[in-house]
């Protein structure tokens, strides 16, 4: 008799409890050097390419928050580690087209991903219609402005992109809710210079929506950074579940 697909190997399931382990203690240590208390910060489990048995294996952990970058990966994984009995709440973190919004709907408790009207409104049609209750939505946010990446831009008015345009089109939503901000520190950038710049932006925005409080910011490598600058959520691959490679 073969394992299925969602069986956790023992020596697995304690790599990744070491991994979470580790994770969880960076964490706490960054907390309290922010003066942080340390509920407020919640860790989303990157799990793109790995399979969904490390899914169950970190939901049988203690792990809540589940990513995903890729619906083609998304969509079958979210229905196999269900189907084992793990129900994490799935964050769809990548780069989002909208011809995939039926699908992502279905299975994402979050997109963190908005980053224009148009996109917003695909959303909103497929939740509307597939949906018993609003889908929680992050606005993704161009730290650097650069309207050629991903990400609403915020100091532009402009009616897809601008940062207040795609807000608004969330906010006024029927299936979705606005839960608050995304940002990926740009490449060269020190992560000291992306998060206080995005604490800037942040601080802008609440004062239009302070009921948006969720920020997600920060990955393996500058976690600890984007905490002291008020992350609410990190998400976390490599330094949680190891580098691809290595898994057998």
């Amino acid at each position: 008799m073969t394992d299925s697909p969602t069986t956790v190997r023992p020596d697995r399931r304690a790599e990744l409890a070491a991994g979470l382990a580790r994770v969880r203690a960076r964490i706490a240590d960054a907390c309290a050097a922010a003066g942080r208390d340390r509920g407020e910060v919640t860790l989303v489990a990157v799990t793109k390419t790995y399979p969904a048995a490390d899914v169950v294996a970190l939901a049988g952990l203690g792990v809540t928050d589940v990513g995903e970058n890729r619906d083609q990966e998304a969509a079958p994984k979210a229905a196999e580690a269900a189907a084992a009995g793990a129900t994490p709440r799935w964050h769809f973190i990548g780069q989002l087209q909208r011809n995939k919004a039926r699908s992502v709907v279905r299975y994402a408790d979050v997109v963190q991903s908005v980053d224009s009207v148009r996109l917003a409104v695909a959303l909103d049609g497929a939740a509307a219609a597939a949906r018993d209750r609003p889908l929680d939505v992050l606005v993704q946010v161009s730290v650097d402005g650069d309207p050629a990446r991903g990400g609403a831009l915020p100091d532009a008015a402009d009616p897809d992109r601008g940062l207040g345009a795609v807000a608004a089109a969330v906010a006024g939503a029927d299936g979705l809710r606005l839960a608050g901000l995304m940002a990926v520190a740009p490449l060269g950038w020190e992560p000291d210079r992306a998060f206080a710049r995005l604490a800037e932006v942040v601080a802008r925005f609440r004062v239009d929506h302070p009921e948006a409080a969720v920020l997600s910011a920060g990955m393996s490598g500058d976690l600890e950074i984007a905490i002291e600058y008020g992350a609410t959520h990190v998400r976390v691959g490599s330094a949680l579940l190891g580098m691809r490679s290595t898994l057998r």
